[in-house]
């Protein structure tokens, strides 16, 4: 690693290289009220006041989306935003496929406050749970939401995001966390679905838990988490399960409980796979550190989808 006077100046180089790398959509990308206007067919973005600050969401709308429609909110991990999880995870095109809306919010300061974790938000005590509920709401007053197929999913502090929604909110059929653990208290937690994706080898949120490979320039770790396996655990006390079962298909294993009412608690493991979204592109972040190239044993979009599918509150 290098020394702590060459990393001082690694934060705002990447602020900047995100600023120019992931940008913002086209001019053709509408953007406005939330609570007026129709929704257009691919993609829109919208503004909502939230605890005093104009947050962001991007949404992609299939083509031909016709009744109540399932709706997947992807939130990115630290350092990104709404544009890069839209171009990384490729969760357009699994709806095009299975016919729901993907929504993108924007984290303040291109973070969440996911608990004890992470940046700005978790520093100034930013209220992420109510500005991605009110999202959610205020999407559904515009157009046809099944609410009983509402999912959440992120990716590194992301996950860790969609984990708080399902401790400490009830309105997820399922939630798929990526690389992320929980940094919250979850025990007024419901029952909830949950499948967990995460790498043997990752560095930043380490399987094994405890702290992460620092990032910051006064060598702080940015995540200190439980065991992932902790973290299913926990999720099958809340959900009442059985003891789950373990496959293993080359380096991926897929260890699964199944749960009262049809919820299932799983979690899948990839052998050789660090800090990342197992089929997507590498991202600014990861070109930036020489983070290896994700892997391409499991593609997670088409894995979430297919569980959450399987799902509804």
């Amino acid at each position: 690693m290098a020394p702590a006077s060459s990393r001082a100046w690694l934060i705002p180089l990447l602020a900047v290289l995100l600023a120019v790398t992931s940008g913002c959509f086209g001019g053709g990308h509408a953007v406005g009220d939330p609570e007026t206007g129709a929704v257009p067919t691919g993609r829109s973005s919208q503004l909502i006041e939230w605890g005093g600050i104009s947050r962001k969401f991007d949404l992609y709308r299939p083509q031909g989306l016709t009744g109540p429609a399932p709706l997947v909110v992807m939130m990115h991990g630290g350092f990104g935003n709404s544009a890069q999880a839209e171009r990384s995870y490729h969760w357009d095109a699994q709806a095009d496929t299975g016919h729901f809306l993907v929504m993108y919010p924007d984290g303040h300061h291109r973070a969440w406050n996911a608990g004890t974790c992470c940046g700005m938000p978790q520093q100034d005590n930013i209220d992420d749970v109510g500005f991605i509920t009110a999202a959610v709401a205020a999407l559904g007053r515009r157009i046809p939401i099944d609410q009983s197929r509402i999912y959440a999913t992120g990716m590194s502090n992301g996950a860790m995001m969609a984990l708080r929604l399902a401790c400490e909110t009830d309105a997820f059929a399922a939630i798929a966390p990526v690389a992320g653990t929980l940094v919250t208290d979850c025990s007024h937690a419901r029952p909830t679905s949950v499948l967990q994706i995460h790498g043997i080898d990752d560095q930043s949120v380490p399987y094994p838990g405890g702290p992460g490979k620092a990032l910051k320039a006064n060598g702080t770790p940015r995540v200190n988490g439980p065991p992932i396996p902790a973290v299913a655990a926990t999720w099958r006390a809340i959900d009442g399960c059985g003891p789950p079962t373990s496959t293993t298909a080359g380096v991926v294993t897929t260890e699964t409980a199944d749960c009262p009412n049809g919820r299932a608690v799983q979690l899948i493991s990839v052998a050789g796979a660090g800090h990342q979204w197992p089929g997507s592109e590498r991202g600014p972040l990861a070109e930036l550190l020489g983070a290896s190239e994700p892997s391409t044993a499991l593609d997670a979009t088409d894995t979430i989808w297919r569980f959450f599918s399987q799902h509804r509150r």
